[in-house]
């Protein structure tokens, strides 16, 4: 198991943060990036051609991550793969020494640069989970054994603010029932019915790491409010935004405060920044949280 695994277990407040995969072959400013990085995040999210727009493939990205002792965690959607390719893909990130994989149904192709692609949604997120528990049984979906079982460390994502939370809650049961070791959140913006949230999401023993999707400007917040399902930044913040001289210091103050009150509620944080990485060590020292001195290894 690697460094991400470990350290929740731990239970030390986790960060986590996303990091997307170049469209070309350019690694160089995603490495930038991730060295920026070092020490204040517990593991990267490497996304799966992210809202359906063609990028390179992560198990890929992530292999290289770990030969720099930065620790990846790869998305895995069931938009672009059947089963035996997806089964094959885990089997690949194993042998590459990849183990932390996210389970994700995907974003639809019409969304992305590729409108005419063809969706396979074979697997979803629960089936996707399913996979990766039988395959660290030693078997494939279908029960065949394997010459040699997986370790993998498989999470998936909740959405606190759907619309219907009752359903979100019985899909999130089921996904820690079929192996979810972890769970990412959408975008929190309420605290306060994040924990109402937790109250119910605690039950299932799983740790989750709250989303943070740090603001740029109020037109962003009016944009997440109007395209992004189950995200809600309330008025009070967008006016917040408006009334700020600096937009993005005031990203960052906000993004730190909603940190600091959901500390005592879950196991950590994924903050996503959308390219605005550099903001991330401002906001994790506003918060009160410390650099690593220094970032485990995969072993």
């Amino acid at each position: 198991m690697q460094a991400f695994s470990k350290t929740l277990e731990s239970g030390e407040f986790v960060v986590t943060a996303e990091l997307n995969p170049p469209k070309g072959t350019d690694l160089g400013p995603l490495f930038e990036r991730a060295e920026m990085l070092r020490g204040w995040v517990d593991a990267f999210n490497l996304t799966d051609s992210a809202g359906a727009n063609m990028t390179m493939t992560p198990v890929a990205v992530a292999h290289k991550l770990l030969d720099r002792g930065i620790e990846p965690i790869v998305q895995f959607t069931g938009r672009d793969r059947n089963r035996i390719a997806l089964e094959g893909d885990m089997l690949a990130a194993y042998a590459l020494g990849v183990t932390n994989l996210l389970c994700m149904s995907g974003d639809p192709p019409g969304a992305g640069d590729h409108p005419d692609a063809v969706g396979v949604f074979d697997l979803r997120a629960e089936t996707l989970l399913e996979a990766a528990t039988k395959l660290n049984a030693g078997a494939d979906l279908h029960g065949n054994r394997l010459s040699g079982a997986t370790v993998l460390f498989a999470g998936a994502v909740v959405n606190p603010g759907a619309d219907d939370v009752e359903r979100e809650l019985a899909r999130m049961e089921d996904k820690a029932r079929l192996g979810a070791a972890f769970f990412q959140t959408q975008g929190v913006y309420d605290p306060s019915a994040f924990e109402s949230f937790m109250a119910r999401a605690g039950e299932f023993g799983v740790p989750v790491l709250a989303g943070v999707i740090v603001l740029k400007s109020a037109r962003m917040a009016r944009f997440l409010n109007s395209r992004l399902p189950g995200v809600n930044v309330p008025q009070p913040l967008i006016d917040e935004m408006e009334a700020a001289a600096d937009p993005s210091a005031a990203g960052v103050e906000i993004a730190a405060r909603h940190i600091r009150e959901l500390r005592g509620m879950c196991d950590g944080v994924h903050v996503m920044t959308i390219g605005g990485e550099a903001r991330i060590p401002a906001i994790l020292a506003a918060a009160g949280l410390e650099k690593r001195a220094e970032t485990p290894q995969s072993v």
